[in-house]
């Protein structure tokens, strides 16, 4: 299998006032295309930093990573960004939709961002929402959707532009346990599609629907275990 993220030797301090706070002190990780990982550990265990990194949401304090062949630990801020458009698709535990925006406009604006047409854009949106679930759901605003309906325009943004991987942070955080078993059931066939999907997750139960778990403790990888 290719190696989609290659980590290596991944250091992130934070500057608090006069001292200096290692979050993550060291970390090596590969993940294959295709995979479907978990992300564990407990509160301060450097999971969510590790998360913004994949994400290049931020960049690390030293070492490197290459996502699909491209180094971006030492990219600009423009660059990242257009790496995060068209690598990356993100579902947050809050779902970070556009209140005032139908559930059709909400799902296209990563293509937006990328310069397809008006009519590629809205194809595309409604064929992803049409595959999550929500084709009878497309005009409708955030306020008018439940909030298994909201995760699931926010799943179907994600996928929008075929990024190379789906990052989710506690993408069943906010629901309730009869909807977050839906939507972790969509996640599945996400992944049996051929998707690559990290998920950070502090639930046992979430994190057992991966085939492989990897557990942070103190900034370091304290296991890594595949089913």
């Amino acid at each position: 299998m290719a190696n989609i993220i290659k980590i290596r030797d991944i250091i992130r301090d934070f500057k608090l006032g006069q001292e200096t706070v290692h979050v993550l002190k060291g970390i090596d990780l590969d993940i294959n295309k295709g995979e479907y990982v978990a992300i564990m550990g407990p509160s301060g265990s450097g999971k969510s930093t590790l998360m913004n990194l994949l994400g290049c949401l931020d960049t690390p304090t030293a070492g490197s990573y290459i996502l699909n062949g491209k180094d971006v630990s030492k990219m600009s801020d423009d660059e990242l960004a257009e790496i995060r458009n068209k690598e990356i698709g993100f579902v947050f535990q809050t779902f970070n939709l556009l209140p005032r925006t139908t559930a059709l406009d909400n799902v296209a604006l990563p293509m937006v961002y990328g310069g397809a047409s008006k009519r590629d854009r809205t194809e595309r949106a409604e064929q992803v929402l049409t595959d999550v679930g929500l084709a009878d759901r497309m005009d409708h605003r955030p306020n008018q959707l439940s909030g298994g309906q909201r995760q699931r325009v926010a799943v179907a943004r994600a996928l929008v532009n075929n990024p190379s991987i789906i990052l989710a942070d506690e993408p069943t955080g906010n629901l309730d346990s009869k909807t977050g078993v839906e939507i972790m059931n969509l996640f599945d066939a996400i992944h049996k599609a051929g998707n690559t999907v990290i998920m950070v997750t502090h639930e046992e139960e979430i994190a057992a629907h991966a085939e492989r778990v990897i557990r942070l403790r103190d900034g370091l990888i304290e296991s890594d275990t595949k089913k």
